[in-house]
């Protein structure tokens, strides 16, 4: 591939955010119908620079507030909830390397990243106790090196990465992620996706068959939950900010449907469906929900860039209730949005040739990503008891 644009700030990461997002939209029904892997939208995101936005000043990127990335995604987003989930994962990983590389590792791994490199994930287990049982196993050898063992499921992104980081656990039991090239001997991505929603993730499988890592592509990750992290907060909130984008797409197709395609209901006696108030009622409602939404995505992120600035316990349990608001508000929105196009639209909104109920199906598939009832428990445990919510990637 040919070198990928460097973005210098956060106002041209938006600008080019925004033009990314008009094009993938013209195609994102075709796609979302005709499962159509987005290669080629991939590498017009690559070659922009948008992945490259979070890699720090001193190694040359843009090193843009997290107000910005989530801004980010949520355009993305409302242009194609698909294409956004994609490279959610790599901007976890570059964040894993900022907090856990060595100098050698974060200048090798963000150099990858600002010439176009893409990084997918191999992280989730199927049929295990829970998601946090981890059985894949990163032995090492004499020579220092390591062989990676074990299967993942749910691997978003793995089947367009240049290199998967892979969550394992070492000999002593503690988790690492190896970042493993993805034509690595004995790594396979198989593309069995079959998901409701989302369906041009290739959200798959990743088998891992005596496949050789060297020892300086390998990071302590347990070492990130030691101590005040804003990990999890800000992997939630590219997810939360997915989801307000989702609410947002639906609500524009909902409203330029019913502008140029519904008819008003015979009892109303108007002339278009647009002026019926009981239509305007339930547009407004809408237009809350979606506005709260996204102001909340807004004020988790800037919570975020503060505990950045002055990472502590305290500034770090603020940006994680934060985010877990927004991720609650986020995900409740894009369910009832996506619905209400239907409620809203009318009959003919339902036709499949249409694609408009791929809203709805990706808000349901990517709202299950973790149970909001457990955030919503940590936030009703800080507000009460001042109880800090507890250090792991999902929060």
């Amino acid at each position: 591939m040919s070198a990928a644009h460097v973005i210098a700030d956060d106002a041209e990461a938006l600008a080019v955010a925004a033009e990314l997002a008009a094009d993938f939209r013209k195609d994102a029904a075709e796609r979302d119908a005709r499962r159509r892997l987005p290669n080629a939208e991939l590498e017009r995101l690559s070659a922009s620079g948008l992945p490259a936005v979070s890699v720090p000043a001193e190694f040359g990127g843009a090193d843009v507030r997290t107000e910005t990335l989530a801004e980010i995604f949520r355009l993305l987003a409302a242009a194609d909830a698909s294409l956004a989930q994609i490279p959610q994962s790599h901007f976890v990983y570059v964040n894993v390397l900022r907090r856990q590389g060595t100098h050698a590792q974060q200048e090798f791994f963000f150099g990858e990243v600002l010439r176009g490199r893409r990084f997918g994930n191999a992280q989730s287990e199927a049929g295990t106790r829970h998601v946090q049982d981890i059985r894949t196993r990163l032995a090492r050898r004499p020579d220092g090196s390591y062989v990676l063992d074990g299967v993942k499921h749910y691997s978003t992104g793995a089947l367009f990465a240049h290199w998967i980081p892979v969550l394992a656990r070492a000999d002593d039991d503690t988790l690492h992620v190896a970042y493993v090239p993805r034509d690595a001997p004995g790594l396979t991505v198989v593309d069995d996706w079959d998901g409701m929603g989302q369906r041009t993730t290739a959200s798959g499988t990743v088998r891992l068959e005596r496949v050789p890592v060297p020892a300086d592509r390998v990071l302590p990750h347990h070492l990130t939950f030691q101590g005040p992290q804003l990990h999890g907060a800000v992997a939630q909130l590219l997810h939360a900010a997915i989801d307000a984008g989702i609410a947002s797409g639906a609500l524009a197709e909902a409203v330029d449907f019913v502008r140029t395609k519904s008819r008003p209901w015979f009892e109303s006696g108007l002339e278009t469906a647009a002026e019926d108030p009981l239509l305007i009622q339930r547009f407004g409602e809408l237009a809350i929900r979606l506005r709260a939404a996204e102001a909340l995505l807004r004020e988790a992120a800037r919570a975020v860039d503060t505990a950045r600035d002055d990472l502590t316990d305290d500034s770090a349990a603020e940006a994680s209730i934060a985010v877990a608001t927004a991720k609650v508000t986020a995900a409740e929105t894009a369910v009832e949005v996506g619905s209400a196009l239907f409620e809203v639209a009318g009959t003919r909104s339902a036709l499949d040739s249409l694609g408009l109920h791929r809203h709805w199906r990706d808000a349901r598939t990517h709202t299950l990503h973790d149970p909001a009832r457990w955030k919503v428990q940590h936030i009703g445990r800080y507000v009460l008891s001042g109880t800090r919510p507890p250090r792991h990637g999902l929060l």
